[in-house]
């Protein structure tokens, strides 16, 4: 196998990050390149992203990657979900696109509800779980909002879609991303129609749907002028960051796993063949988003480690902890004092996360956590037994018994929470890699290389050049007592 190298931007919620895989016979390597910030921006009360502050830092890094004089195959983008930029004719933004933990949407599903489309209706067309921040509430909240301004817009571009724009000047809409918004419908494969309608959109307003492995095009020459680097592919990956993620999911062919996306959310969900539409899966709000190759990631989004992140900064004003010194003050601390339900909408994006932790547990009548140690122990235990809520539902539409637990992501590396993971769940915890979404992006690079051919052969190329952690289930007598007080303080409306 002749060795080659790629180019992966990851961007999160929170941060990105550009990477140098490279693929040889001896197996993968990654380098990190560059990190950055990638803060939700608040003007005149509303939250945006600063798309062109992420263009800036990708040019940045394709700088250092011609200044080094690596030699890259191709460029891979993948960011979070539903979030997308209003693009003109002229290929000018009309605005910063709005990020989805902007109040503009706040009540958007109740209204979309009562005025466009049944809630049943929706889900039976999309398979999407509700979600306020959702590409179809938001592009109705601007609708009603801003009168006339999707009328302007001549594409609507996710995220990693319009970074490919900038790039290569080509539009195209990823299979994977497109997903998310919920307006595509996953057995034709389409926008559909019925929902650009009452949206008041033209399917044109779309690019055309591409899929993971797909070239969108090469470097502009004003790109190739400002990078110093040559004409440069630039590839669809999954274009939604889960969606790469469990790409990289390390399982055996044949293994029966579910998986557990675990960074500033927890994504947990089984790999299907085709979506599972029904009662049981609207009443439960799973969701069927695109994956590579055909799957259906089956899943249900869980708050995962924004919970302690929001934590973390009020913290700092006075104590920068790290991860380390959280989980030790943690440990000292008594067991399942608190919990709560780590999707309250109360803990979408509070003024102090903090303070509604406490207030949660002053509603439901616990005890307050009030050290550092408490409110850690508190979220940690009270994610696990959420997990254990999900997995019991997806268990249910899963069509083989769940044997293990694959946790990928940045949360992979959390031992402490590894194993409340297995202890709540009772099956056993595989952990990592924790770089699987860059993991993912460079391997269908590859793949689109034809260093690869299909998922079985990305994923054993994967187990071979990684290492994992496994946890074994323990103190099950404990872990029921826990979940049984779960139950009885869960709440979703405070």
């Amino acid at each position: 196998m002749e060795k080659k190298s790629f180019f992966s931007v990851d961007l999160g919620a929170s941060s990105g990050r550009t990477i140098i895989g490279t693929l040889s016979e001896a197996g993968l390597e990654l380098r990190e390149l560059t990190r950055f910030e990638n803060p939700i921006i608040e003007v005149t009360g509303h939250f945006y992203w600063d798309i062109y502050a992420l263009y800036h830092e990708i040019i940045k890094a394709l700088k250092i990657v011609a200044k080094e004089g690596t030699k890259i195959e191709s460029i891979g983008i993948d960011t979070w979900g539903v979030d997308f930029a209003l693009v003109c004719e002229d290929g000018e933004l009309l605005r910063q696109p709005y990020s989805y933990r902007d109040s503009h949407t706040a009540d958007a599903p109740e209204i979309f509800f009562s005025k466009s489309m049944p809630c049943e209706k929706l889900y039976e067309l999309t398979g999407i779980q509700i979600m306020n921040f959702n590409s179809v509430f938001q592009l109705d909240a601007i609708r009603r909002n801003h009168p006339g301004m999707l009328e302007q817009a001549n594409k609507i571009l996710f995220i990693p879609d319009v970074l490919s724009f900038m790039l290569t000047g080509t539009s195209v809409t990823e299979y994977t991303i497109a997903s998310t918004s919920q307006m595509l419908n996953p057995k034709t494969k389409k926008f559909e129609k019925e929902i650009l309608d009452v949206l008041g959109l033209r399917d044109d307003q779309f690019a055309p749907l591409i899929y993971p492995g797909e070239c969108i095009g090469h470097l502009t020459a004003a790109v190739q002028r400002q990078t110093g680097l040559g004409s440069i592919p630039v590839v669809a990956v999954a274009g939604h960051d889960t969606a790469s993620a469990v790409a990289a999911v390390p399982a055996s062919e044949g293994e029966h796993f579910a998986y557990l996306s675990s960074g500033t959310w927890s994504l947990m969900g089984v790999e299907l063949n085709a979506p599972v539409i029904n009662q049981e899966s609207f009443a439960y709000n799973f969701t069927n988003e695109g994956g590579v190759d055909g799957t259906v990631r089956f899943l249900k989004n869980i708050c995962g480690m924004w919970l302690l992140e929001s934590c973390r900064r009020e913290w700092e004003l006075e104590h920068s902890y790290s991860y380390g010194e959280l989980i030790e003050m943690a440990l000292r601390e008594r067991p399942f004092d608190s919990l709560i339900n780590p999707d309250a909408s109360c803990f979408a994006n509070p003024t102090s996360m903090v303070e509604a932790i406490r207030n949660y547990c002053v509603e439901t009548k616990q005890d307050v956590p009030k050290r550092v140690g408490q409110i850690v122990r508190c979220i940690f235990d009270s994610l696990a037994l959420r997990y254990r809520q999900v997995f019991e539902r997806l268990q249910e539409f899963a069509p083989f018994t769940i044997e293990a637990m694959h946790v990928i992501g940045g949360g992979s590396q959390n031992s402490l929470l590894n194993q409340f993971t297995a202890n709540s769940l009772g099956v056993k915890v595989i952990a990592g890699p924790k770089e699987a979404t860059a993991i993912g992006n460079v391997m269908l690079q590859a793949k689109a290389a034809g260093m690869v051919s299909t998922i079985a052969e990305m994923r054993s190329t994967i187990r071979t050049s990684m290492q994992f952690e496994e946890f074994i289930p323990a103190e099950s007598v404990l872990w029921e007592k826990a979940y049984a007080k779960y139950l009885t303080i869960y709440r979703e409306d405070l």
